[in-house]
């Protein structure tokens, strides 16, 4: 294995209720990469992140992290290696203030009391917006300010690996451009690594520097953004 990655999936069999979903599914994310992963609905996208975050357990195959094996992939554990995950859904609380939802954060993510308020106004420099609506309940957020609290608290961990399942999900195209503007600056500056799971072909091409498409669990497609920019056949899968 190439150390260049960051995070690779071997030969991954993950399922619910004995229905397989990935079978032997294989994935490198590189160090400094952000990949692109597109494909229909139910082709097995949300499921991949899960497995690599530790969400569904696997059912066979190896998840290694830096070229180390991950016996039993957690959440807790991944956030503490340096990667996040940003969920489909924005998974915000509602009734609860943004300031709270980032203090719960801060619980989450073990991050002392001392280094909060650094934290915090170093999140508010990438995403600057969120101060508008700080102290406002997150029920009351549009979906595009909804999806910035979430992106937000993840990124208080300052990590290394973004796992993003599909952000547009609801958004205009500018609001989603407003959003990945932001991340692709970030992963320029920090070196991140990123997986991005998207709906929104076009948009989401301009910030990756790879694209992997799946189709009912499988890979079935791999290339540069300009591979597909023009691809009539990859359209017509959604």
């Amino acid at each position: 294995m190439s150390l260049t990655n960051f995070l690779e999936a071997k030969n991954l069999k993950v399922g619910y209720g004995g229905r397989p979903v990935l079978d032997s599914f294989s994935v490198a994310l590189a160090h400094n990469e952000v990949l692109c992963l597109i494909g229909h609905n139910g082709a097995g996208k949300s499921t991949l992140l899960k497995a690599l975050f530790g969400l569904v357990p696997l059912n066979g195959g190896t998840i290694l992290l830096e070229g180390q094996t991950i016996d039993r992939p957690d959440p807790r554990g991944m956030n503490a290696a340096g990667i996040a995950l940003v969920p489909e859904g924005r998974g915000v609380f509602p009734g609860l203030t943004v300031a709270e939802i980032m203090r719960l954060g801060f619980w989450a993510n073990g991050i002392p009391a001392g280094e909060q308020s650094a934290r915090l106004d170093w999140v508010m420099s990438v995403l600057p917006m969120i101060k508008k609506f700080y102290q406002q309940r997150a029920g009351t957020l549009s979906g595009g300010q909804q999806q910035m609290v979430s992106l937000g608290r993840a990124l208080l961990s300052q990590p290394r690996c973004l796992l993003l399942d599909e952000p547009s999900i609801g958004l205009a195209p500018k609001l989603f451009q407003d959003l990945v503007g932001p991340i692709r600056a970030l992963q320029q500056e920090r070196k991140m690594s990123i997986l991005i799971v998207e709906q929104n072909v076009r948009e989401a091409l301009k910030i990756s520097d790879r694209v992997i498409v799946m189709k009912s669990g499988e890979l079935i497609r791999e290339g540069t953004p300009e591979a597909f920019s023009n691809n009539t056949e990859l359209m017509e899968l959604y």
